[in-house]
């Protein structure tokens, strides 16, 4: 029974926190050492099993590994749950975006996508993003598999193809993701994502400046730390400041005036240049969104050729958290009256500051096992233990390890 993965995890520490009992109203809690239902742990697929998801019937494989926690979470949209916190800052960023940005009839330049199904294609999901096949983010440890075509999202990028191959330019989408994760307070398998697009023709991106008609979008060059090989230094710096300007006028909006905000490069498989923004909040550099200029070989396969464009996506408890001063990210889950009522303000910009439920202690409990001798991997156990403890685990830690010398 001694493997590889059985030098990572020998022991697990598991803190079962009390509030977390008010985190979640009416959570079923089931006594410590009582053995479930083997179906309770994981709707694990094998051939010729079928899955009834949101409506639609989804053969099983070797690929299905939906976790019951998992999908008791399909369906909730807490996005769209009126007074909900994450509602108030999707609510507020729509706002701002209406009020800003005005089409040339009086009508709002983006539109907005909030009901998309969760469901999608591992094309969607990765190949539409020219994410390659042999990209470690595909890993069946990391992500949650429908079946081997299908997957719940892992980003609401997977929808951007599609809307863009409808003729649509100027677009936010709003939804819930899925993604198999550690267990902290900074981790959940179920968040929520806010993603915005916008193209620009030759005309849209040079009006009003100088000699704009003579400069132009595309040129065959080559790639390079600044640029794309099909785009012209000018069209990525006017791109570039365009994006980033949008972003700095949106987080200001948030977070109020004066914010301290650097860029910070980094990379995506579907811009470039990318970048990540960074706030200073509180004394403290927080990471609150990442960005970048658009592929253009993913604007070409969805046919706006004679586009370029830039791409944004920011993460809604990452920012409630900051905003409200929630310190676990199972709290957006709770139905708990106590939490909720804290949000159900008049104005959806009206501060709010998260006044906790409970004051006891965490409690502490020390697990060991033996690791099986392969097929293991440590989502595996996160999945299993947010199945059986739900969430009054608050947070699961390796604090030793230990391999037999036979």
């Amino acid at each position: 029974m001694i493997c590889s993965t059985l030098r990572r995890v020998g022991h697990v520490h598991i803190y079962l926190v009390r509030k977390a009992s008010g985190v979640s109203k009416g959570h079923h809690q089931q006594t410590v050492g009582s053995r479930p239902a083997a179906s309770e742990f994981a709707a694990r697929g094998a051939s010729g099993n079928v899955l009834e998801l949101l409506g639609k019937s989804y053969p099983q494989d070797n690929y299905s590994n939906l976790s019951r926690k998992v999908l008791s979470r399909v369906g909730r949209n807490l996005h769209n749950q009126q007074h909900h916190p994450l509602w108030l800052i999707k609510e507020r960023v729509k706002e701002h975006f209406y009020q800003q940005y005005v089409g040339r009839f009086g009508t709002p330049l983006f539109s907005v996508y909030d009901d998309l199904s969760p469901v999608v294609t591992t094309w969607q999901n990765f190949d539409s993003l020219l994410i390659p096949a042999d990209h470690p983010s595909r890993k069946k440890g990391d992500n949650y598999y429908v079946n081997g075509t299908h997957m719940l999202r892992a980003h609401t990028s997977a929808h951007q193809w599609d809307l863009l191959r409808a003729g649509l330019d100027a677009f936010l989408v709003v939804g819930d993701v899925y993604r198999r994760d550690q267990i902290d307070s900074q981790h959940y398998p179920v968040f929520h994502q806010l993603e915005g697009v916008r193209l620009f023709s030759k005309h849209e991106l040079f009006t009003g400046i100088k000699d704009g008609e003579s400069l132009q979008l595309f040129e065959q060059s080559s790639r390079s730390a600044y640029k794309q090989e099909t785009h012209t230094m000018e069209a990525t710096k006017l791109l570039e400041f365009d994006l980033k300007q949008t972003l700095t006028r949106l987080v200001t909006h948030l977070f109020g005036d004066g914010l301290d905000i650097r860029w910070v490069d980094c990379y995506f498989p579907f811009t470039h240049p990318s970048f990540e923004m960074e706030i200073n909040f509180h004394g403290e550099w927080l990471e609150v969104l990442g960005c970048g200029v658009m592929e253009q070989q993913l604007v070409n396969s969805a046919g706006a050729q004679d586009q370029i464009g830039w791409a944004f996506g920011l993460g809604l408890e990452r920012l409630a958290m900051i905003l409200y001063d929630i310190p676990d990210i199972r709290l957006f889950w709770s139905e708990d009256e106590r939490f909720l009522k804290q949000f159900r303000v008049s104005d959806i910009n009206q501060k709010v500051k998260f006044q906790p439920l409970s004051k006891y202690p965490a409690v502490i409990n020390d697990i060991s096992f033996w690791l099986p001798s392969e097929n293991y991997t440590e989502n595996d156990f996160y999945d299993l233990v947010r199945t059986i403890g739900g969430d009054l685990v608050e947070k699961v830690e390796l604090i030793d390890k230990f391999e037999h010398p036979k």
